[in-house]
């Protein structure tokens, strides 16, 4: 199943946080848990316009159906801690990992 296009994590970004937003760049992340990639993707950075808190948005996508090709869009605002998109996934992940009950 190949990548949404950027389009489609555009209006993710402007959906889920009901602001204007532009295509800046994308980045490659690894993140690593004792050595072992337990996340590796592209993550597309946006910058924002018109939110009350933040100039930057980190989005990416994970499939969740493989016969239907149904995505999830994760889009992390860039504030407080979140100043990279690898810290966006790593908060991402360990929200993940506590509301699963790890």
């Amino acid at each position: 199943m190949s990548e949404p296009d950027r389009e489609s994590y555009l209006r993710a970004v402007e959906g889920l946080h009901e602001c204007k937003a532009e295509y800046v760049r994308s980045e490659r992340i690894v993140e690593r848990f004792q050595g072992k990639p337990v996340w590796e993707g592209d993550v597309q950075t946006f910058a924002l316009t018109d939110h009350p808190t933040a100039e930057t948005a980190y989005a990416w996508s994970f499939l969740v159906d493989e016969e239907t090709g149904r995505r999830r869009f994760i889009a992390v605002l860039c504030e407080g801690p979140i100043e990279t998109p690898g810290d966006a996934v790593r908060a991402w992940i360990a929200k993940t990992f506590r509301a699963e009950g790890g």
